[in-house]
């Protein structure tokens, strides 16, 4: 008989099927518990999100007076009509100036931050260069300075090269990240040499090798990288806050705080505070679940070195 008539085959297990085990040990009672604590700890995670998309088609004094109410008395949507420029009394919100000036601001601080910190990873984690190691010393001890610390010399700067008050004086200062260096960094040094060494025997250079072989490898770090980027620059308030003063160059972050301010109206304005929140909420949110699996592979990129 032969050998292999003799082996039985061993189905491999799914994720799955190893956690009914671990569950299956508590009693039934117990499981329903948890569920239970479950669901109503994600509830009360999601009712802060849902009393701000209802506050925004009540009124003023509907909001007021019932605050936590998940159902409009009267729907309206004067609130975003005043948002986008619909109104008919007059009152409305430069709110398409604000998310026009987001958008720019955030999109080519995107794309200049994933090249940046993607070429400057790849340098510190493959090339060999005097004064390699101090360089990357000095990266970490600049992600250990707090972003506030930064915010005089950063108006100091700006002002002394005319670049205050100026798109580039938005955009330049937010083109380079640390902190997304050393994620790169960290990505590049997993990836196995040996895949470099065959592409530099078949004639490919440094930047041939950087931008054909190792980047398309890198995809969930650059998600990742993405992600943190378009986020941190969508929500960058305190650098807008130094390096602008005209309200033409309000982003989403500095109109919003004018106007929660009383800068644009008095009253509560809840409706329109809390709709234009939202609104300026959505395309973080959008991009994080649509690239939520990639974002968590390249955070744990890197982690464990084979």
């Amino acid at each position: 008989m032969k050998l292999s008539e003799n082996r039985t085959r061993v189905k491999p297990t799914s994720s799955r099927a190893r956690v009914r085990p671990v569950l299956r040990r508590f009693p039934v009672p117990l499981r329903a518990l948890g569920y239970t604590a479950v669901a109503v700890l994600g509830l009360l995670y999601l009712m802060p999100f849902v009393i701000q998309l209802v506050t925004g088609f009540k009124t003023d004094p509907d909001a007021a007076s019932h605050p936590l109410g998940l159902i409009p008395v009267t729907p309206t949507t004067a609130a975003y009509q005043r948002l986008f420029g619909l109104s008919q009394a007059g009152d409305g919100v430069p709110f398409l100036r604000w998310l026009g000036n987001s958008t720019v601001v955030a999109v080519v601080v995107t794309v200049a931050r994933v090249l940046f910190a993607s070429m400057a990873g790849y340098a510190l984690a493959r090339l060999r260069f005097p004064g390699r190691t101090l360089l990357f010393g000095f990266l970490l001890a600049f992600m250990a300075v707090p972003p506030v610390a930064l915010l005089i010399p950063k108006f100091l700067v700006l002002n002394t090269f005319g670049l205050f008050d100026t798109y580039t004086g938005m955009i330049v200062p937010l083109m380079v990240d640390a902190a997304q260096v050393f994620i790169m960094k960290q990505f590049f040094e997993s990836i196995p040499r040996e895949v470099e060494e065959a592409a530099r025997v078949d004639g490919a250079g440094v930047f041939r090798i950087y931008w054909s072989v190792v980047l398309p490898m890198a995809r969930p770090a650059l998600i990742t990288v993405t992600i943190l980027a378009f986020q941190s620059s969508w929500n960058e308030f305190t650098h807008f806050l130094v390096s602008t003063q005209s309200s033409q160059y309000e982003t989403l972050t500095t109109g919003l705080a004018r106007m929660v301010s009383g800068g644009l109206g008095g009253g509560t304005q809840y409706p329109l505070k809390l709709a234009a929140a939202l609104l300026a909420t959505l395309p973080v949110a959008a991009l994080f679940f649509c690239f939520q699996r990639y974002f968590v592979q390249g955070a744990n990129a890197g982690a464990v070195k084979e």
